[in-house]
């Protein structure tokens, strides 16, 4: 029998998430760094509207043409009647032997993906369907974090039936003059807000509400410096060096815009110089709740540091960019880790994880037997 020289890779990226295009760029990054010798990679972009395209409308997207187009062109392909036609395109590669999944946001780390990647039993680059969805609600994030003794900011959360229960100056009683609001569930700042008035709060309150229907508000922290940690592996997971990140002292925050529209006024210091214990801890933080939150893969993790030197963590990212601004694989090219090696090395953990996961077996009692247990071992 003739032994696969290749291993043959999905890669899917896009989404119908604010950072679709920002998805696509981080795509176009991984694809150039993958050894072709090596690797056979199918494309497959995720619409806007949910819509997955054929490697071959993929690739006229990823060559320039005007994704609209060529989505409307393809999905005229495909029986809408279909339940599965959104999805349809993907039965097109065969023998796929491991998807890596780069859709930011909604869909993509949310543990969507990860859920059609279980039900098509095939190996994928990242976390699984639990500690995907966990990390991406910044609510439940905290609570595992606060469970874990791990610091991070104090907050309220907001919903559409307690709104009423929380003005400004409720709020301004629990956190503080200053919070951040933010949707519970969108990445790259998108609705994020920071507020010191009570028009500000209110202004900030209802945009938030069009990205989610949980709002957080945080406690904001004095002057705070931005770190950033890359973590990779999965049951023995390592850490890279720490860098951090200078925005203008006329934007407030590292919103959307400075990430991924115009960061001509932003530096990234990789790695930061902190102190020997600093350094430490937020390592070891970063460490904790990769663990805590039962991640795998990869993940990117942010930090506020105070003046005074206390960190505490921010949100956590299964699915980092790529982009050429990214911090995570910045990260392991100080730390010594190539791209291209940082590559291989993600996708031979999620073939890792998925081989750790098939040995786990399962025990059923028959209907008309329930005496006796049968032990089942699903077959891939």
């Amino acid at each position: 029998m003739e032994t696969k020289s290749k291993l043959h890779v999905g890669l899917l990226f896009g989404g119908n998430s604010s950072e679709h295009d920002v998805s696509k760029r981080s795509a176009h990054n991984i694809y150039d760094a993958m050894d072709k010798d090596r690797y056979d990679v199918s494309l497959f972009l995720l619409t806007r509207d949910g819509f997955v395209l054929s490697d071959a409308a993929s690739r006229r997207v990823f060559d320039g043409e005007d994704e609209l187009t060529v989505a409307a062109e393809e999905q005229t392909k495909v029986d809408a009647s279909n339940p599965l036609a959104p999805i349809w395109n993907l039965s097109q590669a065969k023998d796929i032997d491991v998807f890596f999944p780069i859709i930011h946001g909604n869909l993509g780390e949310d543990g969507t993906i990860q859920g059609l990647f279980r039900l098509l039993k095939k190996p994928y680059v990242g976390s699984g369907v639990l500690a995907s969805a966990v990390a991406f609600d910044k609510d439940m994030t905290k609570q595992v974090l606060t469970a874990h003794g791990i610091r991070n900011t104090k907050y309220l959360v907001l919903t559409p039936e307690n709104r009423d229960d929380y003005d400004y100056a409720t709020v301004q009683a629990k956190l503080g003059d200053n919070v951040f609001i933010k949707p519970a569930n969108q990445g790259s700042s998108v609705g994020i807000h920071k507020a010191g008035n009570e028009k500000a709060f209110d202004e900030g309150i209802a945009d938030a509400f069009r990205y989610d229907y949980k709002v957080l508000v945080e406690q904001t922290i004095d002057g705070p410096e931005e770190v950033e940690i890359s973590i990779l592996g999965n049951e023995k997971p390592q850490a890279s060096k720490l860098g951090a990140i200078r925005v203008p002292d006329s934007d407030v925050f590292y919103d959307y815009n400075n990430k991924f529209v115009d960061a001509s006024g932003v530096t990234f210091e990789v790695p930061v110089k902190l102190s020997a214990d600093l350094t430490a801890e937020i390592t070891q933080m970063g460490l904790d709740t990769y663990a805590a939150l039962g991640l795998k893969g990869m993940a990117r993790i942010d930090y506020l540091v105070s003046k005074d030197g206390v960190p505490y963590v921010g949100e956590v990212n299964t699915l980092p960019g790529f982009t050429n601004i990214s911090l995570y694989p910045q990260l392991w090219q100080a730390t010594g880790i190539s791209y291209a090696d940082l590559i291989d090395r993600l996708i031979q953990l999620g073939l890792d994880e998925f081989k750790y996961q098939d040995e786990l077996a399962y025990d059923f009692i028959p209907l008309d037997d329930h005496s006796a247990a049968s032990t089942y071992k699903p077959k891939n």
